[in-house]
């Protein structure tokens, strides 16, 4: 059984920094990709940033120059550090884990909201 644990949530201040983690204990294989959604309420989960396992990465542009996707394969552990925080950024953030196109696993999610 897979599980995704997201932890580094909070409130913030405009303007502030929050780093996200995402661990998945006990799994001893690597995952092809990690990566981190968001979802606002009234709004469809939207994409934030992907990694694959050999460290690529892709942003939406919404965040791209605010925050990095970082991994740990060794520890299957996958980071989102923000910056620069918005009060746009205000969402409930998700973790993403995926093996090959077709199977995925989802975190349960962490509060993130930004203050003005």
């Amino acid at each position: 059984q897979v599980q995704l644990v997201e932890s580094g949530g909070g409130l913030v201040q405009a303007g502030g920094s929050l780093r996200l983690s995402c661990a998945a204990p006990g799994i001893t294989f690597s995952f092809d990709a990690m990566g981190w959604y968001r979802q606002a309420p009234g709004i469809q989960r939207e994409l934030v940033g992907t990694i694959s396992r050999g460290g690529s990465t892709d942003y939406a542009d919404s965040v791209k120059g605010r925050f990095t996707i970082s991994r740990d394969n060794a520890n299957n552990t996958v980071y989102l550090q923000m910056n620069s925080l918005e009060p746009e950024d205000t969402a409930v953030y998700y973790c993403n884990a995926r093996i090959g196109r077709t199977i995925t696993y989802w975190g349960r999610g962490t509060q993130v909201t930004v203050s003005s």
